[in-house]
């Protein structure tokens, strides 16, 4: 027994308003129609979806278990309605850009302002973890990804952009803030914030650490650089992060030590492999290579480009 998609129509509008008068309302229908369309559904499914207790609605634990279904597919309808839109607007021009959130406060923004500089088309921005981004680009949500770090799948096209340096951020006043570089042995001392196994940052920074000998026993984590930051701007310890996310933060309390080249990331350029890149995304290419020199010429720090 399978229900069409007005019948489902009907039964979300109920479920999201809570009443048939709610449901006629938002489907721009009458109050009968509607009561006609939910007896008919019940009738065909074999069981009440609501039950009636004085002239109110309640729905029934099916309704419930099969509200969140039906919610999974309003959501795969605006998607198609997304993508609708954004083919309509390609028709215009525009580069659907997805990248990791340090790099989305200032590298991206200064290729976007440029490439706008030179061409009228529309930009969207949308910074996200690094599992959302790979998921973007191969829900062809996004044109290009720019990633703080590498994007593995058999669908997508990845190249290497940019060798960005960590640093370690501490108080002006701590013992390591007047060294050139620190070394990963040395922070063995002290409270570390660090980052949670699943995310790429936690990953990178054990696997530095193992390589170094080093036991990796953070005192505190977090899920993002910024919020590292945050932490050690509050003096809960030391943190490692990437030069960008420093570059992009304000603080009298904190420095960066850098610390030494083998602990860099390489800033990763993706796009779908099935799809070839638009004349406009490889002209916006151009434009963030050009942020990546411009952010190493401005902090005259370790980033140099692969």
């Amino acid at each position: 027994m399978a229900l069409n998609l007005r019948q489902i129509e009907v039964f979300r509008a109920i479920m999201t308003t809570g009443s048939i008068s709610g449901a006629s309302r938002v489907l721009m229908i009458s109050q009968p129609a509607v009561s006609r369309m939910l007896s008919h559904t019940e009738q065909r499914i074999g069981f009440p979806l609501f039950g009636r207790i004085k002239g109110r609605l309640y729905p029934s634990p099916e309704a419930r278990r099969l509200f969140r279904d039906v919610e999974n597919v309003y959501r795969d309808v605006q998607r198609v309605n997304n993508t609708l839109h954004d083919l309509t607007q390609r028709r215009h021009g525009v580069v659907r850009i997805a990248a990791s959130s340090s790099l989305g406060h200032q590298i991206v923004p200064w290729a976007i302002t440029s490439f706008r500089e030179e061409h009228d088309v529309r930009v969207s921005l949308d910074c996200q973890r690094h599992t959302q981004l790979r998921d973007q680009l191969l829900d062809r949500q996004a044109d290009l990804g720019i990633s703080l770090f590498p994007v593995n799948h058999p669908n997508l096209e990845a190249n290497p952009l940019h060798r960005a340096g960590m640093v370690c951020v501490c108080p002006i006043d701590h013992p390591l803030a007047a060294r050139d570089t620190v070394s990963l042995p040395e922070l063995r001392q002290y409270d570390l914030i660090g980052y949670g196994a699943e995310t790429p940052f936690g990953q990178h920074i054990r696997a530095a650490f193992e390589a170094a000998g080093e036991p990796w026993r953070p005192a505190t984590e977090v899920d993002s650089p910024h919020y590292a930051c945050a932490m050690a701007d509050a003096g809960a310890g030391i943190a490692l992060i990437d030069e960008f996310t420093w570059h992009g933060w304000r603080s009298r309390h904190l420095t960066a030590v850098p610390l030494p080249v083998e602990q860099r990331l390489v800033v990763s350029l993706a796009y779908p492999r099935t799809e070839p890149l638009s004349q406009l995304a490889r002209l916006f290419i151009t434009h963030l290579e050009a942020a990546f020199v411009r952010f190493s010429a401005a902090v005259e720090g370790p980033a140099s480009r692969p």
